[in-house]
């Protein structure tokens, strides 16, 4: 899945001024929460982000308060205000993201796959001591079997 193709230029500070009007939040719980409404197919990375906040505050649209080593954002009046007169904007961007923000719109699929690739990583990551050398190369041919396989299923 490209995230390329769905959002337009400018769309994350909808996102995220939209996440910001829930709750309060430092950058990580944005990212986190935006990977969990697109059901783990998309995580915005870090630099996307935090450049995005940075822009929003500048803009007067967010607050930053420094606890600890967490800086958490606020939206203000201005970015609520902002938003209300974006409505139709963010619900564009809600309408082109909806198969991606309901993870029961027929993406079930995408996610057992996803769930297996993950446990699958967190089996090898668990046992990968005791994996030798043999064996590394038995689930490399495993593993690139299964990709040509799938290649070519999805070329089809």
């Amino acid at each position: 899945f490209g995230h390329e193709s769905h959002f337009e230029k400018g769309d994350i500070k909808y996102v995220v001024l939209d996440l910001l009007r829930e709750r309060p939040s430092y950058g990580y719980e944005i990212i986190r929460a935006l990977e969990e409404r697109f059901g783990g197919l998309y995580t915005p990375s870090a630099g996307t982000v935090y450049p995005t906040l940075q822009m929003l505050e500048e803009m007067g649209y967010v607050t930053a308060s420094q606890t600890d080593a967490k800086k958490t954002y606020t939206i203000t009046p201005e970015g609520i205000r902002f938003l209300e007169e974006q409505k139709t904007q963010l619900d564009d961007v809600r309408e082109r993201m909806s198969g991606w923000w309901d993870r029961r719109s027929g993406k079930d699929e995408v996610h057992e796959v996803l769930d297996m690739s993950k446990n699958l990583r967190r089996l090898i990551k668990q046992r990968r001591r005791a994996i030798s050398p043999a064996k590394w190369q038995q689930i490399r041919a495993v593993l690139e079997r299964a990709y040509r396989e799938i290649e070519v299923l999805l070329n089809d």
